[in-house]
């Protein structure tokens, strides 16, 4: 470093440190903190303080636009694939059951179940919770009252291209571990499934009536 400052610190002729002791002072300190160039016979001092220091955004522009509101998307039937001779077409496994973390992780492990071995998952959906009340009639009178609110949750994972032959070894599988509590149903998937699934709108339907 003095190697360094004995060639940066030389004005023409007569070396710098023969002058004031107080310029010399400054010239040490300005040294320490930032870098000296020597260009011809002065000296320039490069602090290029920009680079440490924030740019608050600066030449950005898309925090100025407004958030883009996600479009829903409308949720549209596909076509049905009846499937072939050796292959089923689109299948439903429907999971029933009280305990929703029991019919959920049941559908998660057929989900998984379903990947491991290479066969399609087209969708894996809930259905909407149905609630019952389980009424209770007195031994003497007809006065009924409530006795528990029961709560059914459903899940649904559609596969499609299950092949024919390995069909029986699958449903096997999923029955043999399909945990206490949980109904288990494989059907085909028809319009009525796709229809269930939407919110029902008893006034549109109603305006309809009346415009036909």
């Amino acid at each position: 470093m003095n190697a360094a400052l004995g060639r940066a610190f030389y004005l023409g002729k007569e070396p710098l440190l023969k002058q004031t002791p107080a310029l010399i002072s400054l010239a040490l300190k300005t040294s320490r903190r930032n870098p000296v160039c020597s260009v011809g016979s002065t000296l320039l001092d490069c602090p290029r303080q920009y680079r440490s220091q924030p740019t608050h955004r600066i030449g950005r522009f898309k925090y100025l636009l407004p958030k883009e509101v996600p479009k829903k998307r409308r949720l549209q039937m596909k076509e049905i694939d009846p499937g072939t001779e050796h292959e089923y077409g689109v299948l439903n496994i429907v999971m029933t059951g009280y305990d929703m973390t029991l019919v959920e992780h049941y559908a998660q492990y057929v989900h998984k179940l379903c990947n491991r071995h290479s066969i399609k998952v087209e969708e894996s959906y809930a259905m909407p919770t149905k609630t019952t009340e389980v009424m209770l009639m007195q031994e003497q009178g007809s006065k009924a009252h409530l006795d528990a609110v029961l709560t059914t949750h459903q899940r649904v994972v559609q596969i499609s291209g299950l092949n024919a032959a390995f069909a029986p070894i699958l449903l096997e599988i999923v029955q043999n571990n399909r945990p206490e509590g949980v109904h288990l149903l494989v059907k085909e998937h028809t319009e009525e499934d796709f229809k269930v699934r939407l919110k029902a709108r008893p006034e549109l339907e109603d305006l309809l009536s009346q415009m036909s």
